[in-house]
């Protein structure tokens, strides 16, 4: 019974560390709201956390993706898995603009709040030309100096299906080919995988350095006044997590609810206070992988291309955010305007990926879609950082929910079975 006792609190050791960092950081950041100078000391350590994930980032993503593809050796199974994953993709992203959208007709978090003068620059949003010649890379040496996740997810598709092309039986005259560097990225994912598990048990130490200084500067002058549009938000996301994700898992895959938060909670942490699908994207393929058993080739494909173009987080942000603004400046959105939120929230969303300050960018063209001031941003700039945490831990954990839902689709349970039998 002791040894069994043992076992059991290793195993649950990282999830209590994290869970305990999280409320000694709030609690700590908290006191230190009156001398943000001293909060700013614990600073380097999130700093450093993060670009450590950074560091270890484009090689995980680049070779689990690689071998995710390799290891499918029908070209129609990658072309099944794509189009599965793109559909949840849209699906999800759609259901998030419009739960944003109900919330904040039911409560109307901008009424009374004062639409002021204030100004807010964003960024140009690109053409279509512009985002589809960005995915083509003009070197294969570029994308993973400057971590272009969407150049890096095309080079790892090439890659892999030319793997797949060079094992078929086309070319089983010469069995040697390609097996030397297949070997070589099989050897770096696995070397990645331990320097990740390294940097995850860093985790507490990161959260510590990340959350103290946010807590230490957003405090009461800059949440109450727009207390409202923080309550309303987070309670869309937890709407939209425990309706269209839970029943997403419920009905389109073989992992339970509970067994799905309890093995994704160290990744939405990690998500929630690095503000970061980017930097979540390891834990979230290591949790995937060990806690829900997602196979390799369906985490090392969904979960790269989720965090670079899945965005519910951000799309139900822009349902609220746009609300908001035009019930500040008196200005009433009939359906169609509505309707027109949800269209270009969703295409813009996924349009955005890899973009500088996409959630601001992607917001400034729906503003623009219906009419509505761009200068509105000014407005939520101020909790922009409270806000973004709620967007990227739905983010991660839509991303999760797909792989599980695709997983479920490529390797149904009965051929599961069977494989165990025949082995």
């Amino acid at each position: 019974m002791k040894v069994k006792m043992k076992k059991k609190m290793k195993k649950e050791w990282p999830a209590a560390a994290v869970a305990g960092a999280l409320l000694i950081s709030v609690i700590i950041g908290w006191c230190l709201q009156n001398t943000p100078s001293a909060a700013d000391l614990f600073a380097p350590l999130g700093v450093i956390y993060v670009n450590l994930i950074k560091m270890i980032m484009v090689p995980l993503v680049f070779t689990s993706l690689i071998l995710g593809i390799a290891s499918t050796a029908d070209l129609k199974k990658i072309g099944k898995m794509g189009i599965g994953t793109i559909i949840i993709f849209l699906f999800t992203t759609a259901a998030a603009v419009i739960t944003g959208l109900i919330v904040s007709n039911l409560f109307q978090p901008g009424l009374g709040i004062a639409a002021g003068s204030g100004v807010y620059e964003v960024n140009e949003f690109p053409g279509i030309q512009d985002i589809l010649t960005g995915i083509f890379p003009s070197n294969m040496i570029d994308p993973l100096l400057n971590a272009d996740m969407l150049q890096i997810i095309f080079m790892a598709v090439i890659v892999g299906l030319a793997f797949v092309k060079v094992f078929s039986k086309e070319n089983k005259g010469n069995k040697e080919i390609g097996k030397t560097l297949y070997r070589c990225i099989e050897d770096l994912y696995e070397i990645m995988i331990v320097i990740t598990n390294g940097v995850m048990s860093l985790t507490p130490i990161g959260i510590l350095g990340l959350m103290i200084p946010a807590v230490a500067q957003n405090g009461l002058d800059v949440l109450l006044p727009l207390g409202k549009m923080i309550f309303v938000f987070y309670l869309a996301v937890v709407i939209h997590i425990g309706i269209v994700y839970c029943v997403s898992l419920q009905c389109l895959s073989r992992v339970s609810v509970k067994e799905f938060f309890l093995g994704m909670l160290p990744a939405q942490v990690v998500a929630f206070v690095t503000c970061s699908s980017a930097a979540a994207l390891p834990v979230s393929m290591r949790r995937t992988q060990e806690k829900l058993k997602v196979s390799k080739e369906v985490s090392g494909f969904v979960l790269p291309l989720g965090a670079t173009v899945n965005m519910d987080g951000n799309a139900l942000y822009q349902g609220i955010a746009a609300l908001f603004i035009a019930q500040a400046y008196g200005i009433e959105l009939s359906l169609w305007m509505q309707l027109v939120i949800v269209l270009t929230g969703t295409f813009a969303s996924i349009g955005a990926a890899g973009i500088p300050g996409a959630g601001m960018v992607v917001l400034s063209t729906v503003l623009m879609s219906v009419g509505l001031p761009v200068d509105g941003i000014a407005l939520i700039a101020g909790i922009d950082r409270i806000l973004d945490m709620g967007r990227t831990l739905t983010n991660v954990t839509g991303d999760a929910v797909a792989a599980c839902v695709i997983e479920n689709q490529m390797h149904p349970a009965a051929e599961r079975r069977t494989a165990r039998n025949e082995s």
